[in-house]
Formats: structure tokens, sequence, C-alpha cells
């Protein structure tokens, strides 16, 4: 119930519903969360006898199952799985029922339910727009949610487009104000990077690692957040700030700390140039190096790329002023070429119109 309908009952705009003294109304109750755990029993990982055993880790003297379970969906044992009825959230599986039609009257029950419109509406408006969307932005994703006009319920790819196309996330009036955007997390930052600038691995293995160190890594790293609450929370705000005075949230703030800021510098610094692996994971720059000779030009470009074009004329001034110095040519080396090109991103991702996406 935590990741679809939240703790407390909303109205369509993401409004919490309210009593009388004005106490917030819980969505769920202890008895729901009982009886809605057991349609999931039964369940486990899907690992195959044959899978089991088959793949010695770098360096080990042990065995352990190959990976090929994480690309699959968790398979039911129907012989544990309880077959008593459960009542929860208005909604009865009956006694009896098998394992995997009891899953699909539960995922349709929340997906029907009031709160999962307005709820996965304003997260997904948070992660893809801007943390502190208007009421009314919200209801109009979440109505799509409810209707994508032709009757379907939770229809994503209309509530994609309907969050992208607003007008509250297209209007140039955004990109001035200073309550608009989130900031970029540091793993879709790293993405980003690695898309634009064509990272790829010499030997197929991708071998990255963990980047979870906040020293001289991300400060977060693919299937390792600290909790099953995930990396950061929706209604963060960060304590003592000019943001909590206004009363809004910036949930990626909770995992920026003055130790994650300079360590993502830190990290930047190492994997631009060198990338992972001794070396075999490393981005190609084949766009960068055509401009390497020109910084305006090279600075342009990662600022199309990179910040859509929202680097200040102040910002761009100093960035193309630091790369000018060394002077680079056509006689000079590869090495001396890739330091400018590195320099340039290192700037581009560390500037604030970068960190702050709108």
């Amino acid at each position: 119930q935590l990741m679809t309908i939240g703790l407390v009952q909303l109205n369509a705009d993401g409004s919490v519903k309210t009593d009388g003294a004005g106490k917030p109304l819980d969505s769920y109750t202890q008895d729901d969360v009982t009886n809605l755990a057991r349609v999931f029993t039964g369940y486990d990982l899907d690992i195959r006898t044959a899978e089991r055993n088959t793949v010695t880790p770098p360096g080990a003297s042990y065995t352990i199952e190959s990976n090929a379970w994480t690309q699959r969906p968790m398979a039911l044992t129907a012989s544990r799985h309880s077959t008593l009825a459960a009542t929860f959230l208005g909604t009865t599986v009956p006694a009896g029922t098998p394992g995997d039609q009891a899953l699909k009257i539960a995922l349709d029950a929340l997906v029907a339910h009031p709160n999962t419109a307005p709820f996965i509406s304003r997260q997904l408006i948070q992660r893809l727009v801007t943390s502190n969307p208007s009421p009314a932005y919200v209801k109009r994703v979440a109505d799509v949610f409810a209707n994508n006009g032709a009757g379907v319920r939770g229809d994503m790819k209309s509530v994609i487009a309907a969050i992208l196309l607003d007008n509250e996330a297209r209007s140039p009036a955004g990109l001035d104000s200073p309550d608009f955007g989130h900031v970029r997390e540091p793993m879709v930052r790293f993405v980003q990077w690695a898309r634009t600038c064509g990272l790829a691995s010499a030997a197929g293995t991708w071998r990255i690692g963990n980047l979870s160190s906040t020293s001289n890594g991300l400060g977060q790293s693919p299937l390792r957040s600290p909790s099953v609450f995930n990396f950061y929370r929706p209604g963060y705000v960060p304590p003592s700030t000019a943001i909590a005075a206004k009363g809004m949230v910036a949930p990626e703030f909770q995992i920026v700390t003055e130790t994650s800021v300079g360590g993502y510098i830190n990290f930047l610094g190492g994997v631009l140039q060198n990338g992972f692996n001794s070396k075999d994971v490393v981005a190609a720059y084949a766009n960068e190096k055509a401009l390497v000779l020109n910084p305006a030009a090279l600075v342009d470009r990662l600022a199309l790329l990179f910040t859509a074009n929202q680097l200040s004329a102040a910002t761009r001034a100093l960035i193309v002023d630091a790369l000018s110095d060394p002077a680079v040519t056509a006689s000079s080396t590869d090495a001396v070429k890739l330091n400018r090109i590195t320099a340039a991103v290192l700037l581009v991702m560390a500037c604030p119109e970068y960190l702050v996406q709108k």
C-alpha cells in the first residue's frame, strides 16, 4: 500500500483529506495489511535448478547461481500460497482462489483505489518535471490516469504524455522561477553522460561496480538503495532552508550532503577520462573530439545536450575561458585534447544550470 496509495487519503489533486479536527485520514488499517499479505504468499525468486552453482565470481573459489533470474518475474509455488479469504481496501478475494487469480484481483483493486491516481501522478511529476507541482497539475494528470479518454484506467503512456505536455511543464515561466524544477539525481546524471558521450565496454562486461560512495562515487547505485523506501522520500524537506520556509519539498536533496557534493566532482574527475575496469568501460567522445579545437563550439554542444540550452551566458563564458588555457591545436597530443573535452564535460555537469533540471 505504501508504494501505490500512500499513508493517507487523498483528493484528486493530491491534497490530503482530513477529519473534522483537521487530522489526516489513514488510507489503510492493519487488517488491510494482514489480509493483502496473504495474496502475495507463495511467490519467490525464479531461480531454476540448472542455473544454480554455475558461475564463479572473479577471484572466488565458490560458485553461485547465474543472474538469469533477475530478468524474470517472481514464480508462484501453489503449495506455499495461502488460500484463505482476504478482505482489504473494500475488496475480497474469496477463499480457495488460486494464487495468480488472487494476485490479479489485488492489483486491480490497488489500481482502482481512489488514492492511486493522485499518489502515483504526483510522484511521476516530481521525477520528470518539478518537485512541487500545483494541485491543478496533479489533478489534470490524475484525471488521465483515471481515464485516458477511451475508458482505460492506468494507461501509463497517456499519463506520461499528460505530464510532459502539460502547460505547467512546458511554460517558459518555469525557467525563470526558483520554485520550479528538481535536482537531477546522481544516477540520472551518470546515465545521461554515458549515453551522450558514447560510453562503451570493449570486453562487453560492463564492470562499473558499486557507485554508492559519497566521497569518490555518485552516492547512489542501481538496486542499492539503503531501504525498501528507495533513496529519498517524495516529501523530504531540507531543514532550515528557504525551501522549508516556503513549505516546499525537495526529494533529491535527501541524498545531497557536503561530502556527496565534493565526492561527485571527485568521481567525475576520474571516470570522465579513465572510465572503469582499467579503461575497459570508457567514453568515446566522438562528436566532442570533432570540436576540441573550438572551446566555444564544444561548450555549445554540451550545453544543448546536457542543459537543453539553459546554460547562462555568464556560466558559458566562465567555462569557455577556463578551456582556452592551455591552448589546444591540431598538433596537440590526444591526451591534451582529451583533457579539454573532459574538463568541458565536468564543468557543465557541475554547474547549477545542469544540476537543477527545468
